[in-house]
């Protein structure tokens, strides 16, 4: 029996609809009771003489509708009380009644079967797995990135439905609320490599806090859209925190033409660094990779066209819509700038990059512009966000007029920094339309609108979701793997036996594969300056940079 001490020990939701629930029932059993004495009083009324028995049937088989007529009132009277049975019984039971089985009974069942399919913790015997506790693009970019690895991971996530539809996707999911310990002691956070998350500061801030209360040596990586957020982050326990629009900001400003650096370090293994330049800014346009590779000691391994790393092979051409994908020691790095930069380089710099858009990834990406030396000019609609009037353009990016007023006419390179995808579709366009010859560097939120923005005419795009599942990947620290970018990574293994003792030139690792090796390591020793004749020592580990696939058909091929 449900006595009122009960009651108050259940949850509100539940108690509310106990009470409901009573108070229905309650209510119909009460009508059924007066229907049956006004029956009896109504009959007696006529001269007739029926059982309690057959008043409270009569009541139910008006009430419900069904209406046998083997008891029926022969006087005005009876007959309108019989029309108010009726309408009182089609509220209450062909209304109200299946609704109250809806809601009571069929609703928590079907709640119940769904609870049920929701997972909630991990398995015993799961451990080195990465904790995500976001949703979305970047999500998914790096849980794609962790099956490719072979990196067992779980997303954590307070809501059934979205729980139930990743695991119908094939993603591992679980549900808790993330601000309760006991989540992430079901997670197995102790035994877990890194927990990483992407939400807002306040919420990133409560996760961060309830992790450290559990697992006090774990890594914990979260997001911070501002400042204070960083240092509060620290506070609550945050091992290091990331501002991914800054980050975002940084890659589209490196691959700006001008400014006062040459190349550009984006990542380091061991004794190797792996950089980028614009070939328009080398002397290096019209001649061979192979003759790039023979005038200096660092290995040019590549280059992006149009968003595409290809690593060609020693016939292939430098064109100037180029960017050089180059590996070395710091040593031979500073050795190319000195032997292959471009001395009218600065011609370009003169005049402004435009930024069409001046949020936070549009004034981050002109921080790194000004950081490299060069000048910039914001294109921004709305005039809350206009800064610095020098530097800012008020209008719409599809206004000519705006962009005239930016230096579009003159400007080497234009920046396209909106998150709505399809917007920088149309800008990418339009400024191929009045420029067919400037450089044009756009993000991409979505990964499957980067080809699209491609064919609009960019000639570099930067895809928020790879970008940052790329940074939040490196976190892991493994140091047999870096990632550069989306298709461009640098991976170090011990030498197959397939390929002890012989040359580079034998081996013909390129053409078999797509990787070139970059670096040979013995001994805690790096050797960058490789030539043909080198040969591959046994017992030593080669560093290679390639694409995933090149990865995978080295292994296929040598290993």
């Amino acid at each position: 029996m449900l006595t009122l001490a009960k009651l108050r020990s259940l949850g509100p939701t539940v108690k509310t609809r106990l009470l409901a629930l009573s108070n229905f029932l309650a209510t119909l059993v009460g009508l059924v009771l007066v229907y049956s004495i006004v029956f009896q009083l109504l009959m007696a009324y006529e001269g007739r003489d029926y059982s309690w028995f057959s008043g409270l049937y009569w009541t139910l088989v008006t009430m419900s509708t069904l209406g046998f007529g083997d008891i029926v009132f022969t006087s005005d009277l009876g007959r309108g009380f019989s029309v108010v049975v009726l309408l009182s019984g089609i509220v209450f039971m062909l209304v109200l009644l299946p609704f109250m089985f809806i809601e009571f009974v069929y609703a928590p069942w079907a709640a119940a079967q769904s609870a049920n399919r929701v997972p909630r913790r991990v398995a015993d015997d799961v451990q080195g797995h990465v904790i995500l506790t976001f949703s979305g693009p970047v999500a998914r970019a790096l849980i794609a990135k962790l099956k490719q690895f072979n990196y067992p991971y779980v997303v954590v996530l307070p809501n059934e439905d979205e729980v139930v539809g990743l695991s119908d996707e094939g993603i591992e999911a679980i549900c808790g609320e993330l601000d309760d310990p006991e989540t992430y002691r079901r997670a197995r956070v102790e035994a877990a490599a890194m927990v990483g998350t992407t939400r807002s500061d306040v919420e990133n801030t409560t996760i961060v806090f309830t992790v450290r209360g559990v697992a006090r040596e774990i890594p914990i990586f979260a997001t911070a859209r501002e400042p204070a957020a960083a240092d509060i982050l620290k506070l609550a326990g945050c091992t290091r925190t990331l501002n991914l629009a800054e980050l975002m900001a940084s890659a589209l400003a490196r691959r700006a033409i001008g400014g006062e650096r040459f190349a550009h370090i984006v990542g380091r293994i061991d004794d190797l660094v792996i950089a980028e330049v614009d070939a328009a800014r080398t002397t290096l346009v019209g001649e061979t990779l192979g003759h790039a590779q023979a005038i200096t000691a660092i290995s040019v391994v590549g280059a992006w066209t149009r968003g595409k790393f290809e690593t060609g092979d020693d016939s292939t051409v430098i064109e100037d819509t180029m960017t050089l994908v180059m590996a070395g020691a710091p040593a031979d790095l500073r050795e190319f700038d000195a032997q292959c930069a471009q001395p009218s380089e600065e011609v370009a710099a003169n005049h402004p990059v435009v930024i069409l858009g001046g949020g936070r990834v549009g004034r981050y990406t002109a921080r790194a512009l000004e950081y490299r030396g060069i000048d910039y000019r914001i294109v921004e609609l709305l005039p809350e966000r206009i800064q610095d009037p020098e530097k800012y353009v008020q209008g719409s990016a599809s206004d000519k007029q705006v962009l005239d007023a930016a230096g579009i006419d003159k400007a080497p390179t234009v920046i396209i920094t909106p998150r709505d995808d399809e917007t920088n579709i149309y800008l990418t366009i339009y400024a191929r339309l009045l420029r067919p010859d400037i450089q044009i560097i756009t993000r991409a939120t979505l990964e499957r609108n980067v080809a699209a923005l491609h064919r609009a005419g960019a000639n570099m795009v930067i895809s928020y979701a790879s970008m940052g599942a790329t940074v939040l990947f490196n976190l892991l620290e493994r140091s047999d793997l870096l990632m550069i970018a989306e298709g461009l990574d640098v991976f170090k293994m011990p030498v197959p036996a397939a390929l002890e003792g012989k040359t580079l030139a034998t081996a013909n690792i390129r053409q078999q594969t797509g990787c070139t090796v970059i670096g040979i390591d013995k001994h805690d020793t790096t050797v960058t300056d490789l030539r043909p004749q080198t040969v591959i020592p046994e017992g030593a580990e080669i560093v290679l940079i390639g694409s995933a696939e090149g990865e995978q058909s080295f292994l296929k091929t040598f290993a």
